[in-house]
């Protein structure tokens, strides 16, 4: 225990949910769901004191004067709640990903080899000020048989409590081992679990390229970082102009302070002429700020947009348009100032889709899709 603190310090919480995870990983899939609905449950007869405790961080968070697009993150209200649990529901559905297996060879008589999938043990997660992805992180690791520890922004402690408490009182009593999902708070907690290859086996940073760099120096733990996302959708001289509206208005505006709404637009010198008044009507009706390039310029009234905004992941009613004279100067944009996360392009051409999706270096990468798909 810490000194005059009755929490557990971070290795405490490690070793259980190392003790947890060995029984975690054994349980069978439908065990697995029983515990997943008990939490869905749980957190629907719990809206009261959940969003009770949100309110609280709100207020706080605005008291200490935090941006606008990141206490739309922080709200945690029963519509939300009745979102994450739908998406509890979802995950149910899904086949159980633990001890299917993959191969099978018979390498001499009697001396037979299988591949089977297995969980990973205990996942350390920090996260963002998004009291939803308390609840998705750990719907995952139960669905998967892994033990969690959980560290979310500290705008969000009184949520991550509630959540956390209820999340681990209804699976237990579903018959989960206690521990298997346990919670850390301060930034000494982060410094600790980095220590602890002998407990952890995998870190998951969600936050800033900077953030995720420094966990990667200071572990010897293997760590899957998720970073910025600066997001693109290039519009090509063969797209619908109704399509490459409605695309680009969804990626832009359905969630603004997200990791996979859009930041940067990329308009073919083609189209932009008839494209970008109609796109800017469209943002302008949204509340969207438009900062474009020369280019752009020319062609509709807007600010400026220089080097900074190509690299900028505005999580906000800020999009940065830029004018390009073929498909290869759209592939170079995004290559050059992109975070790899997700782009897409708007096309009826299906080789240049083809070309674009095998030449953009990205985790996902859409055509004729919103980049908010790879939620």
């Amino acid at each position: 225990m810490r000194e005059g603190s009755s929490r557990m310090t971070c290795e405490e919480t490690a070793v259980r949910a190392r003790r947890a995870a060995a029984v975690l990983g054994s349980l069978s899939g439908d065990k697995k769901n029983e515990a997943l609905e008990a939490v869905r449950r749980a957190l629907l007869g719990s809206a009261e004191t959940i969003v009770g405790a949100n309110l609280r961080d709100l207020a706080r968070a605005e008291n200490d004067g935090l941006p606008a697009p990141l206490l739309k993150r922080l709200k945690f209200d029963e519509a939300k709640l009745r979102e994450t649990c739908a998406g509890i529901e979802s995950l149910m559905k899904l086949p159980d990903p633990a001890g299917r297996v993959l191969s099978a060879r018979e390498l001499d008589a009697g001396l037979e080899l299988y591949q089977v999938t297995c969980p990973l043990g205990v996942v350390g997660i920090i996260f963002e000020s998004r009291p939803d992805a308390l609840v998705q992180i750990s719907s995952l690791c139960l669905k998967s048989g892994n033990a969690v520890l959980l560290k979310g922004g500290r705008e969000a402690a009184e949520t991550n409590r509630a959540l956390h408490a209820v999340i681990e009182d209804a699976s237990v009593r579903a018959g989960l081992p206690r521990g298997w999902i346990g919670l850390l708070e301060t930034r000494e907690d982060v410094a600790d679990m980095l220590a602890l290859d002998g407990l952890i086996d995998l870190i998951v940073p969600r936050g800033s390229n900077e953030f995720v760099r420094h966990i990667m120096k200071n572990t010897t733990i293997p760590v899957m970082g998720h970073a910025d996302g600066v997001c693109h959708i290039y519009v090509d001289d063969e797209a619908d102009p109704e399509m490459a509206e409605r695309v680009a208005v969804d990626a832009k505006t359905q969630y603004v302070a997200v990791c996979n709404a859009v930041e940067t637009l990329l308009v073919h010198r083609g189209l932009a002429g008839v494209f970008l008044p109609r796109l800017k009507a469209a943002m302008e009706a949204k509340g969207v700020e438009l900062r474009g390039c020369v280019e752009t310029r020319k062609i509709i009234s807007c600010a400026p947009a220089d080097d900074a905004d190509w690299k900028t992941e505005y999580l906000d009613y800020i999009l940065s348009v830029k004018v390009v004279d073929s498909l290869d100067e759209a592939v170079e944009h995004i290559n050059t100032y992109g975070s790899r996360h997700t782009d897409g392009i708007v096309t009826g051409n299906p080789g240049n889709a083809l070309k674009f999706m095998d030449m953009v270096d990205s985790a996902d990468v859409f055509w004729n899709a919103s980049t908010r798909f790879s939620d």
